[in-house]
């Protein structure tokens, strides 16, 4: 299992502020196409990601266990 945590307008657009999603081992990218299935009005081309809260890249590996953040970029004035 995999919590992942949502932030902003991905929290909004999904209702929810985490996911538990009942896979082993997958990619960044894999779990991205995977949340997109499952929610297609999904927005995570630009998010940042972060797993067991360290940054990682989209070819990075998921296992069991860990925490992944998506991140959306933040604007300010």
């Amino acid at each position: 299992m995999i919590k992942v945590l949502l932030f902003a307008e991905l929290q909004e657009t999904t209702g929810k502020s985490n996911l538990d999603i009942p896979v082993q081992n997958i990619t960044v990218q894999q779990l991205k196409e995977k949340l997109k299935t499952n929610y297609p009005q999904l927005n995570l081309h630009d998010v940042m990601t972060a797993i067991n809260e360290e940054y990682a890249r989209e070819d990075d590996a998921i296992t069991s266990g860990d925490t992944v953040a998506f991140i959306p970029p933040v604007s300010g004035g």
